[in-house]
C-alpha cells in the first residue's frame, strides 16, 4: 500500500470540525498542515491533529509535504485559494460554491486542466445514501420516465445561528449560492444536466440581526437576493422548480420530490448524507420507504474528497470540478435571468457521476 495522501486544510471556521471529523483518522489521507486567518486557532487544530503544524497560507499552499488543498475559507475567497494551489501544482477540494463567479470558475477548471491537477467540491452529501438511494431508484425504472421535479429550501436565516453570517447577506452569499449546490448538484445527479434556466429573485429585508455569539443583537446589511426561484430545463427533457430563501420560518414541502410517468420519488434533505427515500408508484395506495442499496453509507463531509483520491485520475470525481462549474453557471445563470428578465441558455454540461454503489461504513473508512 502507498503513503497517505497528504491534505492541508485553509480556513478553520464553523464547517472545518465536520472534516475533520471523517478525515483526521482515515487511513488513506494525512492532514500535514492548516492554515487561518486566526493563528491562534491554526495552532489549536494543529495540536490535535498528530503530524500537522500550523503554517501560513503560503507555506501551505507552496510545501512539498501537501499534495491536495482543502479549501474551507468563506465564498469570496474560494477562487484565490483554489487557484494559488492550482498553480503551486497542487489538486484542490473546496466548499461550495466553486466561486463567487461563473468566470472565476471556469478559470479554476480550465487552469486545473491545464496543470493536470484535479478539482474536487462540496456538496458531497450527494454522495450518502439518500441522494444515491433514489438516483439508483431512477436509473432501474421504479418511476419510469422522469418528467419533472421539485426543490425547495426555505429557512429564516442563517444569522440566527452563525456567529459571523455577514457573508451570507454580501455579494456572493444568497440562499441560492448558499444552500442551492446541495438542491442542483442533487437534481443532476438524479436527472442529468442543465441546458437553460429561467429566474426570478428578491431582496425582502435591507437588514438582519445576529442571534448569537459575542455579537448577538448586531445588525448587518443585505445586500443581495434571499428569496430566489428558478425553473431549470435538463437536457433530457425534464423542468425543475427550484426555490430557496431565508425569508420563511417553515415549510412542510418535501426536499425534492421527483415525478416520473409511473411513480414519484420523495428524496431525503441533499443536505445531509443519509435519509429516507419514498416511492409513490402509479396507482399505489401509500408511499413506500425504499431500502438504502446505492452511496456510502454513514459518510460525512470529506468524502468527496476521499472519492477523488480513490479516483486517483483513472476516473473522474464524483463530486468534481465540471459537476461544481455546471452548477455555478445553473445558479449563476438564474441570478442572471432574474435581473433581466429572461430565458438564459447554459454554456456548459456534464456526465452525470457516475453511481456510487452501496458501501458499507466499514468499507470506506479502512480503504487505501
Amino acid at each position: 500500500m502507498g503513503d497517505p495522501h497528504r491534505v492541508g486544510v485553509v480556513g478553520l471556521g464553523v464547517i472545518s470540525r465536520a472534516y475533520l471529523d471523517t478525515l483526521a483518522d482515515h487511513p488513506a489521507v494525512r492532514i500535514t498542515a492548516v492554515a487561518d486567518l486566526d493563528d491562534a486557532r491554526s495552532a489549536a487544530v494543529a495540536a490535535g491533529l498528530p503530524g500537522a503544524s500550523a503554517v501560513s497560507v503560503e507555506r501551505l499552499v507552496d510545501g512539498p509535504d501537501v499534495d491536495t488543498v482543502l479549501n474551507l475559507t468563506t465564498p469570496a475567497a474560494h477562487a484565490e485559494i483554489a487557484l494559488r494551489a492550482v498553480d503551486a501544482g497542487k489538486n484542490v477540494f473546496g466548499e461550495k460554491p466553486l466561486a463567487v463567479t461563473f468566470e472565476e470558475g471556469r478559470t479554476i477548471v480550465d487552469r486545473a486542466a491545464a496543470a493536470g491537477v484535479l478539482v474536487g467540491c462540496a456538496p458531497d452529501t450527494v454522495l450518502g445514501t439518500g441522494t444515491q438511494t433514489a438516483r439508483a431508484a431512477i436509473d432501474r425504472g421504479l418511476i419510469g420516465r422522469p418528467l419533472s421535479a421539485s426543490a425547495v429550501m426555505v429557512t429564516p436565516g442563517h444569522e440566527r445561528w452563525h456567529p459571523n453570517p455577514d457573508f451570507y447577506y454580501a455579494p456572493g452569499g444568497g440562499p441560492l449560492l448558499d444552500m442551492g449546490p446541495y438542491y442542483i448538484a442533487a437534481l443532476v445527479h438524479l436527472l442529468g444536466p442543465v441546458r437553460a434556466v429561467i429566474g426570478a429573485a428578491a431582496r425582502l429585508r435591507d437588514e438582519r440581526v445576529i442571534g448569537s455569539g459575542p455579537r448577538a443583537g448586531q445588525r448587518i446589511p443585505v445586500e443581495v437576493a434571499s428569496h430566489v426561484s428558478g425553473v431549470l430545463e435538463h437536457a433530457g427533457g425534464a423542468l425543475s422548480t427550484i426555490t430557496t430563501s431565508f425569508d420563511g420560518v417553515a415549510t412542510t414541502a418535501v426536499p425534492i420530490e421527483v415525478h416520473g410517468e409511473t411513480g414519484t420519488l420523495a428524496v431525503p434533505d441533499p443536505n445531509h448524507f443519509d435519509g429516507v427515500t419514498r416511492l409513490f408508484p402509479l396507482g399505489g395506495a401509500e408511499w413506500q420507504a425504499l431500502t438504502p442499496d446505492a452511496g456510502y453509507a454513514g459518510a460525512g463531509r470529506g468524502i468527496g474528497l476521499l472519492d477523488l483520491v480513490a479516483a486517483g485520475g483513472r476516473r473522474p470525481p464524483r463530486a468534481g470540478g465540471d459537476l461544481a462549474l455546471h452548477v455555478l453557471e445553473t445558479i449563476t445563470a438564474v441570478l442572471r435571468s432574474a435581473g433581466e428578465g429572461r430565458r438564459i441558455d447554459l454554456t456548459t454540461t456534464v456526465e452525470r457521476p457516475s453511481p456510487v454503489p452501496f458501501t458499507p461504513a466499514q468499507e470506506w473508512t479502512t480503504a487505501r
